[in-house]
């Protein structure tokens, strides 16, 4: 599965639109479902909130128009990118202690290692790896 977006071009430092937030969601649906598809619904809770944190990152911190989600499972592997196309838009940093946001790549890092996998930043977005249970896709 590869799906792409467009959003329009975001500030830093205010919020998104509601409908470029909106993309998210439909995201997400997009993402559940073709984890059904492939029989594996036991992965959908961790990849839709991985999904959401590398999307929403995407939107507020890349300063791109266009966002693309490729899923796609290769052997035993559930592989997830988010292409925005801004070298250096996602960082893992420490936010304050009273920050509102700032944690989603540690909820990222988080769940990769619960599903023994990795994740990564590369030139054009970011990227995660969650091995499959016991059986795999269909």
């Amino acid at each position: 599965m590869c799906e792409h977006f467009t959003i329009s071009r975001h500030k830093q430092d205010t919020p998104p639109s509601a409908q470029d937030s909106a993309q998210v969601g439909h995201m997400r649906r997009i993402a559940a479902a073709r984890l059904r598809d492939c029989g594996l619904e036991a992965l959908i809770d961790d990849v839709l909130i991985v999904v959401s944190e590398l999307l929403t990152n995407a939107i507020l911190h890349s300063s791109t128009t266009t966002i693309g989600l490729l899923m796609r499972v290769d052997g035993d592997i559930l592989h997830i990118a988010v292409d925005h196309g801004a070298p250096g838009a996602s960082e893992c940093q420490l936010p304050r202690m009273d920050a509102e946001s700032g944690r989603g790549l540690f909820l990222v890092d988080a769940l990769t290692q619960a599903n023994a996998g990795t994740w990564g930043i590369s030139a054009c977005g970011t990227w995660c790896h969650f091995k499959l249970p016991s059986g795999g896709a269909r």
